[in-house]
C-alpha cells in the first residue's frame, strides 16, 4: 500500500497559479470564482467565548458560548447536552488530509493520497483537486448536519503551502476551501476558516469566522485584519506540550496577541484543560 501511495504522489501535471487541474479533461484550466453562498448561519462577533475540545470526556462545565468538538468522537450524549446547556456546538473534521482510521474514507482514490503529515504517522495530505476529496468532505459535512452541529471547523485547508505530493496552486486552494464553504452554507452549517493565513482576505467573503493555531508563535496574527474589520470572531490557539505549562504561557499570549481575539491556551492533545484570556 505504501509503494502504491508513493507512486500515487506528485503523478498529475502541475498548473499555473491561477489555473485548476480538471480531472475529467486531465487539463489545466484558468479559476474563476463565484459569489459565496448567502447562508442565515451563527456568525459570532469577536470575542466570542469558546472551547476547543477533541479528546476525551467531554467536560460540559466551562461556560462559554461555542464548544469546538470532534464530529466522530462527540457521543450523541456529548452533543445533546451541549445543546441543552445552550451552546453552540462545532463540529471538527479534516477536510484536507485522510485519517487512516476513520471508517468513511474507504472510496477514496489512491492517486489522491499525498505524503505523511509532519508528526502524525496515521494522516496523509489529499489531493484536494480530486473529485473523492470533494465528496469525502460533502459527505462529512452531511455528518455535521445529521449530528446537529451548529457549524463545522474544516481542518487541513491549506495543503498548498505544504510538501502534500501534489502540485498544488493557490488556485486550486481557493477552490477548494469556498467550495467548503459554500456547501457548508447550503446546508446550514456556520463554517470556519482554520489557518490558511496567506489567503485570508480572498476567503473572508465565504467564511463566517477564523481559527487560528500559534500566531504569536509565528509572529502573524496581525493578518486577521480582514475577519476583525468585518466583526468576524478569530478564534486562537497557543500550545503547551503539558498542562503544567499553559498558565505560564497565558500570561504572554495574553499580551501579544490582538485582543479582539478569543484566545486559548491548549495541549496539543486538545483535552479538557481550559485556560483562556479574559
Amino acid at each position: 500500500m505504501v509503494w502504491m501511495l508513493l507512486l500515487a504522489c506528485g503523478s498529475r501535471s502541475g498548473c499555473d497559479d491561477d489555473q485548476v487541474y480538471d480531472h475529467d479533461t486531465e487539463d489545466c484550466v484558468p479559476y474563476v470564482a463565484g459569489e459565496p453562498v448567502d447562508a442565515d448561519v451563527w456568525s459570532p462577533a469577536p470575542g466570542t467565548s469558546w472551547q476547543w475540545q477533541l479528546t476525551g470526556r467531554i467536560d460540559r462545565s466551562v461556560e462559554v458560548t461555542m464548544y469546538d468538538v470532534d464530529v466522530f468522537e462527540a457521543t450523541d450524549s456529548d452533543l445533546d447536552g451541549l445543546r441543552a446547556d445552550g451552546r453552540t456546538v462545532i463540529c471538527y473534521f479534516s477536510a484536507g488530509s485522510l485519517e487512516t482510521f476513520r471508517d468513511d474514507v474507504g472510496f477514496v482514490d489512491e492517486a489522491a493520497v499525498g505524503k505523511k503529515l509532519d508528526g502524525w504517522d496515521d494522516e496523509r495530505w489529499l489531493d484536494v483537486t480530486h473529485p473523492d476529496v470533494f465528496e469525502l468532505a460533502a459527505r462529512r459535512l452531511d455528518l455535521a448536519v445529521e449530528r446537529g452541529c451548529d457549524g463545522v471547523e474544516p481542518d487541513n485547508v491549506d495543503g498548498y503551502v505544504n510538501k502534500t505530493g501534489f502540485p498544488l496552486t493557490p488556485s486550486e486552494q481557493l477552490q477548494f476551501n469556498r467550495f467548503l464553504a459554500d456547501e457548508a452554507h447550503v446546508r446550514g452549517l456556520s463554517v470556519g476558516l482554520k489557518n490558511d493565513v496567506d489567503q485570508l482576505k480572498r476567503l473572508e467573503p465565504w467564511f463566517d469566522w477564523a481559527l487560528n493555531e500559534e500566531c504569536v508563535a509565528y509572529d502573524e496574527c496581525g493578518t486577521y485584519t480582514p475577519f476583525l474589520d468585518v466583526d468576524k470572531a478569530v478564534f486562537h490557539t497557543e500550545y503547551v506540550d503539558e498542562v503544567s505549562e499553559a498558565a505560564g504561557l497565558l500570561s504572554k499570549v495574553c499580551g501579544d496577541r490582538p485582543s479582539r481575539f478569543s484566545t486559548l491556551v491548549k495541549t496539543w492533545d486538545l483535552g479538557a484543560e481550559f485556560f483562556a484570556c479574559d
